[in-house]
Parts: structure tokens; sequence; C-alpha cells
């Protein structure tokens, strides 16, 4: 990592087949030179979301990583990293924002399960951390999510 580099994480279910998601990648690699960390949360299905989820295989999550990292970094121009988190995207992301020092984070989601994250608040709770947050979705153009969603430092 160069020194003026930003540090980006990337929360994200189906980041490889999410073409709005890769050019906000690409975009934000073009604007200045950035690390990329994929952050793809273990969500559990069903009932497992109520009764067990901490206990779910993560093999959804890793096929994701599998997948999404070889696109992303052709996007990004450069190898990125990737990473599971729990079950909880919000926990997930304050996991990682903890472990490193991430300058920003895009939140990025297909419309299936955009609605519940959007429920849940994810990219306002996670601005509540303290850094910037780009909402990506691939119903709508991206952009900066309302207000900026950068907390007050």
């Amino acid at each position: 990592m160069q020194a003026d580099s930003s540090r980006i994480l990337i929360v994200a279910h189906h980041a490889a087949d999410d073409s709005s998601l890769l050019d906000a990648v690409a975009e934000r690699a073009r604007e200045s030179t950035a690390d990329f960390t994929l952050l793809v949360p273990a969500v559990a299905h069903g009932l497992h979301r109520v009764v067990d989820p901490e206990d779910q295989c993560c093999a959804e999550a890793e096929a994701t990583l599998e997948a999404a990292i070889p696109v992303l970094s052709e996007a990004a121009g450069t190898p990125i990293s990737g990473m599971i988190g729990g079950h909880d995207p919000f926990a997930a992301a304050w996991d990682a924002l903890n472990a490193g020092a991430y300058d920003e984070v895009i939140v990025s989601e297909q419309s299936s399960r955009l609605a519940r994250w959007l429920r849940v608040d994810l990219p306002r709770r996670i601005a509540s951390l303290g850094v910037l947050v780009t909402v990506v979705n691939s119903c709508d153009e991206r952009g900066r999510s309302p207000e900026g969603l950068q907390a007050a430092a």
C-alpha cells in the first residue's frame, strides 16, 4: 500500500455480477490510488436467521469471494483482498473497520437484499462510525448516499 493510498472496504453479497459495483470500483480507482477489501457477510437464510445464524456455514460467502475477487481486481486495476464477516452486516462492517484503518466504505447490494439492508439502515449506521459511505445498487445509479453519509469526525 502506498502512503497516500486510500483504503476502501466494500460490503457486498453478490459482487461478481453487479455491474454497478464494478463501475464504482473502477471509477474510484481512477480517482486516486486505493486499496480495496471485499467483505462478504455470511448471512443466514430462512429460520436460521432467527435460530442459529452464527452456526451457518460460510459456503455462499466463500463462493461469492471466489467469484468476485478476480472481477473486482480487474475493475480496480490491482489485486484486492477479501474476508468473510459474521451474519449481521453491520457487526461484520464494524469488526472490519476496527481491524483495519479504512477511509471509505462502499455498501453494495442487489435489489432483492437491498430492501432488507436498507430497513436496518446499514449505510447510515456504518457512517455513524465516522467513515464516508457510498451506496451502490444494481437498480439505481451509483452515488454518494444522502448527505454524503459522512459522520463528523
